[in-house]
């Protein structure tokens, strides 16, 4: 179902005044599909963030089978709504299992990261893989579709959100395509990487 999950996970700073806000933006990747909402990375992220006792709240405004264009249209109200101080993008894979025209998805991101940017938020953008059935001048140039915007753009890049997950059957939904809870750590794993220094504050 296409519905947006907004799923705060952190309270209110103790202040009164609002957390800083996290806004990771995605597809079923990032939406936990096929697993309970709390085994997902994106919940998993806001466990950490609680433990390392860090004010920011996560909130996921992320679609299964979302797009990039998909994701460039509503950018602009998922913004006004969070007021994210980060947002995580991790948009594109749909694009490319669908074999749509990596320029006009470099477009599209690009309008997504420079929209979150103007708001004044930092960006992390998440890149993905294909598989080699997509041909190789695709594949290569999807792959660094995700280089180009980053560097292009200045913000960090997740090279592969799917980095170190075991090539096993048993790691992967009935789909072959969607991650069980038990890969989900190493996700958050991939992004806690970009992510860490811009929400732990160094010692005193």
């Amino acid at each position: 179902m296409r519905s947006i999950l907004f799923a705060v996970l952190l309270a209110c700073s103790g202040t009164g005044l609002a957390a800083p806000t996290i806004l990771v933006y995605g597809d079923s990747l990032s939406a936990a599909y096929g697993i309970p909402q709390n085994a997902g990375w994106v919940a998993l992220l806001g466990e950490r963030l609680k433990q390392r006792k860090s004010n920011y709240t996560v909130v996921n405004a992320s679609i299964s089978g979302e797009t990039s264009a998909g994701g460039a249209a509503r950018i602009g109200a998922a913004l006004a709504k969070t007021k994210p101080a980060i947002v995580i993008v991790e948009l594109g894979a749909n694009d490319g299992l669908r074999g749509l025209p990596i320029a006009q998805m470099k477009t599209n991101l690009a309008a997504i990261v420079q929209a979150a940017k103007r708001q004044g938020a930092r960006v992390i953008l998440v890149g993905m893989l294909l598989p080699p059935n997509y041909g190789t001048e695709y594949v290569n140039a999807f792959r660094a579709a995700f280089r180009d915007i980053a560097h292009d753009e200045r913000v960090p890049l997740v090279p592969f959100l799917l980095e170190g997950v075991p090539n096993e059957r048993d790691m992967f939904q009935a789909d072959n395509l969607h991650l069980v809870a038990e890969a989900q750590p190493i996700l958050l794993e991939n992004v806690w990487r970009r992510l860490a220094a811009m929400v732990i504050a160094p010692p005193r």
